[in-house]
């Protein structure tokens, strides 16, 4: 246990050096919140990768839907692979870049007004991005602290406190800079603890035939192409979770501070590879929780013996991973989720300086006001944010489907064909956004939980055919 806390301590101590050396390097308000929009490829591939997998991916994806669906969750892994990072990357790095150029824009509600020269998509846009972010951030405040109370046997109000004033401590400091350089760490982390999370699972299953006869023998479906809950569920997870980042304000974000379009390149294949790896390990692992996690030997994932989703990795980690090497898995699911935190925390503060104050309020506000609010927006957020995962308002796996729904409801439809369509307009983008979010609530409290994924994959598909239909209506 000293050791641990000794790593700990070490890994807190080097974040806050690249913090300082971040805050060296920020002189203006595009320093902060774009590096100067002079980020390399390897630094925005990890960027990417490390903001769109965290904590809510192991923790909350991986043990519930690794539960639920056994191998066939390994189809999400590859949405994710092709579609939420190579097609992203393919389709839309070079577009944002020129965009972001060509508008002189830092957001992405900045592009939609002055793609559409709409002033209300920017602020209904910036509104909602705000008010979802906070949820989707608490859901990564409370998947690592879940991992932390078990593993370390720390209160789980105190590893909130910790982890919010540690992410506060370097994004304040240094923004985008040292976001980008700490996720440089990040991810070389994560890549030696997914290698080591995977061989040990398959070694203390006793090798791959054997992990399968095992999932076979507990249920046939969960070792089948579509596992028990069924196709609709399965597809609908992958579209939520692989088409969603074609507009996620947090991952597009990357785009418009990357170098140039050779760094696009270089960074599709680096971001790619790293997701297989990290996806594949994520939902492999989860569906052998089956395996390994039981009520007698398990008691703290189980509830009337029914599993406590969030808890099914943490005993997964804690049975699997020799005791000497569980630090390297907890410093994973930390490097991961700390670069998610920075990602989330440095948009929603963008979405209130640059898009709502300097939008409508004070048009003519100087850098170093905007600097200023930036870091003192950020301290809020981050505030925010504690206090919902103090109050555990749902599983992880639910509050993150909410979220993501929600926000690529109101933006994919207007952003993509913003970006490669001249003809549509400002009222098709402006009736997308809204139908396409008030579809997606709509459909969010009339189904319940258990279909927030098919809400979410409706309200994005209502988003972009609104845009069209619209376009053509208003012409009209």
């Amino acid at each position: 246990m000293t050791a641990k806390y000794l790593l700990i301590s070490v890994y807190t101590i080097f974040i806050i050096i690249l913090g300082l050396l971040g805050h060296r390097k920020t002189k203006s308000f595009n320093d902060f919140l774009l590096g100067g929009g002079k980020i390399g490829p390897w630094m925005t591939a990890f960027s990417y990768g490390t903001a769109y997998f965290s904590a809510v991916l192991f923790i909350g994806f991986a043990g519930k839907i690794g539960w639920g669906f056994g191998l066939s969750s390994l189809w999400i892994a590859a949405g994710n692979c092709l579609i939420g990072t190579l097609g992203v990357w393919l389709v839309m790095g070079n577009s944002i870049k020129k965009a972001a150029l060509k508008y002189r824009v830092h957001t992405m509600p900045e592009f939609l007004a002055a793609r559409y020269k709409s002033p209300f998509l920017k602020l209904f846009t910036s509104s909602v991005f705000f008010v979802l972010l906070i949820p989707y951030t608490a859901a990564v405040f409370m998947g690592l602290s879940y991992l932390f109370e078990i593993n370390f046997n720390i209160p789980y109000t105190y590893v909130l406190l910790f982890m919010g004033m540690l992410t506060g401590i370097y994004l304040i400091l240094g923004g985008y800079k040292s976001m980008a350089m700490v996720d440089v760490f990040f991810g070389i982390i994560m890549v030696f603890g997914v290698i080591l999370l995977l061989y040990s699972t398959v070694n203390k299953a006793g090798g791959m035939t054997m992990l399968v006869d095992k999932l076979n023998s507990i249920n046939p479906g969960l070792t089948s192409s579509v596992g028990p809950p069924g196709f609709w569920a399965l597809i609908s997870l992958v579209c939520l979770t692989s088409v969603a980042p074609f507009a996620m304000p947090q991952l597009v974000h990357k785009f418009y501070s990357i170098k140039d379009a050779k760094a696009v390149k270089i960074g599709m294949i680096a971001s790619t590879v790293f997701a297989a790896l990290v996806t594949g390990t994520a939902y492999f692992t989860g569906a052998l929780t089956r395996i390994f996690i039981n009520p007698v030997n398990n008691p703290g994932a189980f509830s009337n013996g029914k599993p406590i989703f969030d808890a099914l990795m943490p005993e997964l980690v804690a049975t699997v991973i020799p005791p000497a090497l569980t630090i390297i898995i907890l410093l994973l699911i930390l490097s991961a989720s700390k670069s998610t935190l920075a990602a989330l925390v440095l948009m929603s503060s963008a979405t209130l300086t640059e898009d709502l104050y300097k939008g409508f309020i004070n048009k003519s506000a100087s850098d170093k006001t905007l600097t200023s609010m930036m870091r003192i927006c950020s301290a809020v957020f981050i505030l925010l944010a504690i206090i919902l995962a103090y109050l555990k308002p749902a599983v992880i796996v639910t509050i993150l489907a909410i979220s993501w729904g929600g926000l690529a409801s109101v933006a994919l439809g207007p952003f993509i064909w913003g970006l490669f369509n001249r003809k549509a307009n400002g009222t098709g983008a402006i009736i997308a956004a809204i139908g396409g979010f008030g579809i997606c609530l709509f459909l969010f409290i009339y189904w319940g939980p258990s279909m927030v994924p098919q809400a979410g994959s409706i309200g994005m598909l209502a988003s972009i055919i609104l845009v069209p239909l619209g376009s053509v209506f208003a012409k009209k």
